[in-house]
């Protein structure tokens, strides 16, 4: 049986400047979603329909619904914190 484990990054605290990318970070995983499921086949539709490959969430990020917008938050900000707890620095030129 397969058991996740993650690094543990809940001691990973970002800068401000780190927390700021979060947002540019999330949109951009729904963009790079949106892609490969246009590429795939679906369309936008009312409600999710894997048979017709339809989908509510075929939108600009900024139409999506919070619980949507949450995921790729999350998504964005634990993958910011791996890499700073994986000894990287992230600094903008």
């Amino acid at each position: 049986m397969y058991t996740p484990n993650p690094i543990d990054t809940t001691n990973i605290k970002l800068p401000e400047e780190l927390l700021a990318l979060t947002e540019k970070i999330a949109e951009n995983v729904h963009e790079n979603w949106s892609v490969g499921r246009i590429s795939q086949g679906w369309t936008y539709g009312e409600k999710r329909d894997d048979i017709k490959k339809e989908t509510p969430c075929l939108v600009p990020y900024s139409e999506l619904p919070e619980s949507e917008k949450e995921y790729d938050r999350n998504t964005a900000l634990e993958t910011l914190k791996l890499i700073v707890a994986l000894g990287y620095k992230i600094e903008k030129e």
